[in-house]
């Protein structure tokens, strides 16, 4: 009987791995599925603990009691997020109406200038209006069920809201149970790991927020800088986007030219563009280098293939969660790596 050379040994060992590791990961995905109520805040909640743990951290060094300090966090948190989507949601009401008389208005006057081919630039408009409503039945008719829809909403973010109190209240319980949960020889392994996973998400969520309050101030005094309507709530739309790369800066982006398309005109959104660009050349070349740069950093290829990966699975919140659990699956791999040498 001939043995294997040891490269398709290798070969088929690393094969077996990869299904194993596929194979764990698909039941892992199934199983939030199933319980996507008790899933989906709890990773939120773990999100809103990295992004405001720095902030707990201080307020209980100067002696504020743990308590406190996470509900006095909790609140502040809610008044600012509260506060950007009101003004987000404020300015798109404003402005919704008029980006779609001016949308339609250059898609007439292309028809004028095509003469006879205008019949087909409606047909073609009409089609991309079907194909889009048809999309986007596919992808919302799952989750938006009216009243159901918006409880369920509701019900989400405070259990998300509790439990983020809870973890930056009860963080140093939460690592002792884990210890306790652990195999006694290989707790100090499952800590450290579990501590860099969490400090990848903090830093990428810290770094992400940062990047964005600068994106957001740029394009809000350019936008007021070219007297564009709604440029506060412009801005703070593209301050929620940032925290999906490279898609919410493009859709963010996108509502600010047409409305300054809208109201200012052609000249205007082109500038508007411009200052967009700029920015978003300031922070691939400048912030993201610099802020970034002692968090877990992922090639771009990999962030957007985890946005690919959590569009599929779950929409928008997909979205939304897969590059800080990609960040957080890159920091644990990196603290294994590190422990073996």
């Amino acid at each position: 009987m001939q043995v294997l050379p040891d490269s398709v040994r290798r070969l088929a060992a690393w094969c077996v791995v990869a299904l194993l590791v596929a194979g764990v990961g698909w039941v892992v995905v199934e199983l939030c599925a199933v319980f996507r109520p008790a899933v989906v805040p709890v990773l939120l909640a773990l999100l809103g603990a990295a992004l405001l743990a720095p902030l707990h951290r201080r307020l209980v060094k100067v002696g504020v009691h743990r308590s406190l300090s996470a509900f006095v966090t909790c609140v502040a948190v809610v008044a600012v997020v509260g506060g950007a989507l009101y003004i987000v949601v404020s300015a798109l009401i404003d402005n919704g109406a008029q980006i779609i008389d001016s949308v339609r208005k250059a898609a007439q006057d292309v028809a004028g200038h095509f003469g006879s081919s205008g019949a087909s630039v409606d047909s073609l408009a009409d089609e991309a209006r079907k194909l889009l409503g048809r999309f986007s039945g596919s992808a919302v008719s799952s989750v938006v069920t009216g009243v159901s829809y918006v409880g369920e909403t509701i019900a989400t973010a405070i259990l998300a809201l509790l439990l983020v109190f809870f973890f930056l209240r009860d963080a140093d319980r939460a690592v002792r149970g884990l210890r306790a949960l652990s195999p006694y020889d290989s707790a100090d392994t499952v800590e450290a790991v579990a501590r860099r996973a969490f400090g990848a998400v903090e830093g990428f969520m810290r770094g992400t927020t940062f990047i964005a309050l600068i994106d957001a101030a740029l394009i809000t005094a350019g936008l007021l800088g070219l007297r564009v309507p709604g440029a506060v709530g412009l801005g703070a739309l593209v301050f929620v986007g940032a925290y999906i790369p490279y898609l919410g800066a493009f859709l963010s982006g996108a509502v600010a030219v047409l409305v300054a398309f809208a109201d200012r005109g052609f000249a205007v959104a082109v500038w508007a563009l411009g200052v967009i660009v700029a920015v978003q050349l300031i922070e691939g070349h400048v912030l993201q280098p610099v802020i970034q740069s002692r968090t877990v950093r992922m090639h771009p290829a990999v962030v957007l293939v985890a946005l690919a990966a959590g569009a599929s699975v779950a929409g928008i919140l997909g979205m939304l969660l897969a590059v800080p659990l990609t960040a957080a699956a890159f920091g644990a791999a990196h603290e294994v790596r590190d422990g073996q040498k």
